[in-house]
């Protein structure tokens, strides 16, 4: 081990120029000698050219070490600059490399090619010390620590104790310590590297030193502590056998033998399948010949205890009635007949069939539409026990099918847990939250449920816990989503997928009043209190207190109502047999001011604003198109935080308004004189789509018209570049929207009739339903313009409010005169006005 001055390199004075050899989690010292393996293609080419040149060459450690290509920013600036002694290569393309570290560089430029990186660095060289006993002291204390660490750590020889401290300089003292201890952070080798100062580094490698020497105390202790209880573990074990050969020979018994009975009991009365049986009593056989105070011991016996408390053939003695299960249904739901007819079928299929190898229900819907209950309900109707599992979250294939018994604290997934809970083979089992699963490096839990949800695999699902076949196709799965989008193919092919979309108004005022307002007024103690909460107060809730899909939030408002009148009850004495009626007047006081606001159509007919009808994940809006015509270069402004469908939606109403510029009266070149702006209010709200098409088709023309359009009507549908009106979803929440918002007259594609089936008779009594194919048929409905027949001869098919046919007179109507349906304050009944 030389000292760093008689080093011919260090006297370098320019600037060298080498190739980069970067490291994972290796720091070289100056003087320090070691091995290095090389497979990197870029390393190999490396060392290649440094060894046809000077055999120089720079390493530095990565920052990352899974960067498999690293770059400028991916090593640290110091690094060493090293000669290469040796070079071995081996037949799969990979090198042995001996090389000597000479001095410390700063790298100043990097240049990469397409094989490897050359650095350009100069050396870096420790300060000349004037302190000469500062040093010396500072030495001793780094060789004392390192002495300590050589007693303790017993590898390496004492001679090389001696040959460190026939060194003069202190840094050169530091690099030989440190090329020979152990450092686990590569951070704390690249500091004692960069540093500059023998002092500072010194005390750093100190520290370094003394905590290495006390984690090898305790890995010491704790080794002593292990090595101790084996020997007892063996000691114990020797005398359990001799113990129990002596019970044998008196013809005693113990405890243990009385658990070992009782396991027998149950593994003869259990009906297992001859796979599990003789599983269990090879288990059990091993268990009696090793100590029961084992570590092995307790996991078999634990084994032993799930295959006995799941079941094997005990059922649940079910009693199917069609009219009972759909009286069931009826009475926990709602609505939803669509979803109800399906699950009755597949009662009744499986009443008839004896079994249930039909497809696995999904049922699909936004939150608080009733997914969880339906499984609940179904259960009840089919006479069977009931099990949920939620899987939201779930990202280890292991909660699915348990933990393999080699793993301390292994136990069964999800599925073999919740069949121990129902006790029998056949319950309804409901698999929550499907779509929230995902995925890291533990597995896939999705492609674990694969085997679960295919009635052909199912009869020999294999829990990695048991390890036996169990057979699932007794069970009547059953599994949530919000959205398909979570959910993969492969599994989503195992399940027919039910949707329940959101409630209408209609449907959520029959749910508050038939369902919410007395369960919780049950819960709220005032179930015998003559409260009374207007349909006009619900029906406000619904619309200015919450805004989902579902009815939870409605349920929530509904209870802090049912609280504040327990609470004026209690202030008024508790005078229980006091009446109380909620209508819209007093909502302010008791649920505070409005929240949301619901889209009615404008008090007048106004140019360039158009009614369009929205559909969102909690129903049916009103939303407005504003489109305003500026002289300008031709600029066409989309703002309201829109999507990329309704952009181009926008672009090709523009184009449609441009084919028909001749037929309307307007010039020809009006994209190219005018800025046209596109405006939706709300822009804090995402919004896309392709069903504002004609809205914004009408807007534009109203605009370049300068004619108003009709405010009480409200448009739907998609438009092509040749003015063609595409079908749209979401008609049944759309419609209810505008029989909300006072809209007299909505307009529609004809391809769209099919989903007026289901449309509430309130709402289509309240409003003129217009069938179109065109575009044109569009401006001839909306526009309030004179001659427009003569513009557009074709007219929109307009349907009978209660019976779905066209009318047969195509004469003008006044929307006005048409009868409605509404709901009042007064009496809160709903009446013609």
């Amino acid at each position: 081990m030389n000292s760093s001055g008689d080093n011919p390199y260090l006297k370098l004075k320019n600037k060298i120029k080498t190739p980069l050899l970067c490291l994972r989690d290796i720091v070289i010292f100056p003087n320090q000698i070691t091995t290095v393996f090389i497979g990197r293609p870029k390393s190999i080419k490396a060392i290649e050219e440094a060894s046809l040149k000077n055999r120089l060459l720079v390493t530095a450690v990565q920052k990352n070490p899974d960067v498999d290509d690293p770059g400028e920013d991916d090593v640290f600036r110091t690094g060493t600059l090293c000669t290469i002694l040796n070079i071995q290569r081996f037949p799969n393309d990979t090198l042995k490399i001996q090389i000597q570290g000479i001095g410390r560089v700063k790298i100043l430029n990097f240049k990469k090619d397409s094989e490897f990186i050359w650095v350009e660095c100069e050396l870096v060289r420790s300060p000349v010390m004037v302190d000469d006993i500062k040093e010396e002291a500072a030495k001793r204390v780094v060789i004392s620590s390192f002495e300590n660490y050589i007693k303790v750590q017993r590898q390496l020889s004492p001679d090389i104790l001696m040959e460190i401290s026939s060194l003069k300089k202190l840094g050169d003292v530091i690099d030989a310590i440190a090329a020979n201890i152990s450092i686990k952070k590569v951070i704390d080798k690249q500091f004692l590297l960069e540093e500059n100062d023998p002092i500072v580094r010194g005390e750093r490698l100190t520290q370094l030193i003394n905590s290495e020497i006390e984690v090898i105390n305790i890995q010491r202790r704790i080794q002593s502590r292990v090595r101790r209880q084996m020997d007892r573990d063996q000691k114990e074990y020797y005398l359990n056998l001799q113990k129990q050969a002596i019970s044998k020979e008196l013809g005693e018994g113990d405890e243990f033998n009385v658990e070992f009975k009782e396991l027998e009991e149950k593994i003869a009365s259990k009906q297992l399948s001859k796979e599990a049986k003789l599983k269990a009593e090879r288990e059990l056989k091993k268990l009696k010949m090793m100590s029961p105070m084992s570590s092995e011991a307790a996991v078999i016996r634990n084994y032993l205890d799930w295959i006995v408390s799941i079941p094997w053939g005990e059922t649940s003695n079910e009693e199917i009635d069609i009219e009972k299960a759909r009286k069931i249904i009826d009475e926990d739901h709602y609505g939803l007949e669509k979803v109800k007819e399906r699950i009755i079928e597949y009662i009744a299929v499986g009443k008839l069939a004896g079994h249930q190898k039909g497809p696995i229900l999904c049922l699909v819907g936004p939150p608080g539409v009733g997914k969880t209950s339906l499984g609940s309900s179904i259960a009840r109707a089919c006479g069977r026990k009931f099990v949920r599992v939620s899987l939201g979250g779930v990202r280890d294939e292991a909660e699915i099918r348990g933990h393999r018994r080699t793993y301390i604290g292994a136990y069964p997934g999800k599925i073999i847990y919740g069949m121990k809970r129902a006790g029998v083979i056949n319950p309804v089992f409901l698999l929550d939250e499907v779509d929230k699963m995902t995925v890291d490096y533990r597995g896939d839990p999705a492609a674990a449920l694969l085997e679960v949800l295919d009635p052909e695999q199912n009869s020999t699902f294999v829990d990695h816990f048991l390890d036996v076949d169990y057979d699932l196709s007794h069970v009547m799965f059953i599994t949530t989503a919000n959205t398909v989008e979570g959910i993969p193919l492969p599994l989503l092919d195992r399940m027919e997928v039910l949707e329940l979309n959101g409630y209408t108004e209609i449907e959520k005022l029959e749910i508050a009043s038939k369902f919410l307002i007395p369960k919780q007024k049950k819960l709220c103690g005032i179930e015998n209190v003559d409260l009374e909460i207007s349909s006009g107060a619900i029906k406000s809730i619904i619309q200015h207190y919450t805004r989902e899909a579902g009815v939870r939030n409605l349920e929530r408002e509904i209870a802090s109502i049912c609280r504040k009148i327990a609470c004026q009850i209690l202030d008024d004495k508790g005078l229980k047999t006091e009446s109380f009626k909620v209508n819209q007047s007093v909502l302010f006081k008791m649920l505070g001011p409005m929240r949301y606001r619901v889209g009615v159509r404008e008090k007048t007919n106004e140019v360039g604003v158009c009614n369009g009808l929205a559909f969102t994940s909690y129903g049916g809006d009103i939303l407005q198109v504003e489109v305003s015509i500026v002289q300008g270069k031709g600029k066409l402004l989309l703002t309201g935080k829109l999507g990329d469908v309704m952009k181009e939606s926008a672009q090709a109403a523009v184009s449609y308004l441009r084919k028909r510029a001749s037929l309307l009266g307007i010039d020809a070149d009006f994209y190219m004189k005018n800025d046209i702006h596109v405006h939706f209010p709300e822009g804090g709200v995402p919004k896309d789509g392709p069903s504002a098409g004609i809205s914004i088709a009408t807007a534009l023309a109203s605009a370049l018209l300068n004619v108003p359009i009709d405010r009480k009507v409200a448009l739907t549908g998609e438009i092509t570049l040749r003015g063609k009106v595409l079908p749209v979803g979401g008609i049944k929440e759309k419609l209810v929207a505008a029989a909300r918002g006072k809209i007299r007259k909505v307009i529609i594609p004809a391809e769209n009739r099919k989903d007026l089936v289901n449309l509430p008779v309130q709402v289509r009594r309240k409003l003129t339903v217009v069938l179109v194919n065109h575009m044109d048929e569009v401006l001839r409905e909306a526009l309030v313009m004179e001659g427009i027949e003569k513009i557009f001869p074709s007219q929109g098919v307009i349907l009978d409010p209660i019976r779905d046919e066209p009318l047969k007179k195509k004469s003008e109507l006044d929307d006005d005169d048409m009868p409605v349906v509404e709901i009042t304050n007064e009496g809160d009944e709903l009446r013609f006005d």
